[in-house]
C-alpha cells in the first residue's frame, strides 16, 4: 500500500518540483501545473496521465483507477485509490505525470541520472 508519504518522498527527488497546499489539498506542481494531488484524507490521487490511454488504465483496473469528475475530463487526469497502490507502482505513475509537465531536457537528465547507460 502505497502513503502520502512515499509520494513525498519520491516527489522531493524530481528537480523542480514543489507540494503545495490548496483548499486542503496536497497537489504536487512544476512551476504552475499541477501532475499530482492527493485528496485530504491521502485515500485518493490525482495524477497527469495522457488522455487517450486513461480509459483503458481505468478499464484495466477499475478497483484502482477511476476517471476525474466530469468538469476535469479536459485535463490529463485520472484517480487513483493509494491503498490499491504498491510503491512501486506509485513511483512509476508519478514520474511518468512529472515527465509530462517538466521540460524535456529536465526529464532526461534525470533519467539518465538513474539510469546511466540508458537512453529515455
Amino acid at each position: 500500500m502505497a502513503t502520502g508519504e512515499d509520494l513525498r518522498r519520491l516527489t522531493r527527488t524530481l528537480p523542480r518540483s514543489s507540494e503545495h497546499l490548496v483548499r486542503d489539498r496536497p497537489k504536487f506542481r512544476v512551476g504552475a501545473i499541477v501532475y499530482a494531488a492527493l485528496s485530504p484524507d491521502e485515500l485518493t490521487l490525482g495524477f497527469g496521465f495522457p488522455k487517450e490511454e486513461r480509459e483503458f488504465l481505468v478499464a484495466s483496473r477499475p478497483e484502482v483507477f477511476s476517471m476525474p469528475r466530469e468538469s476535469d475530463l479536459r485535463f490529463n487526469w485520472v484517480h487513483g485509490s493509494m491503498s490499491a497502490l504498491s510503491v512501486e507502482e506509485l513511483h512509476e505513475l508519478i514520474i511518468d505525470a512529472w515527465l509530462m509537465v517538466v521540460p524535456k531536457k529536465v526529464g532526461k537528465a534525470y533519467l539518465e541520472s538513474r539510469l546511466p547507460g540508458v537512453t529515455p
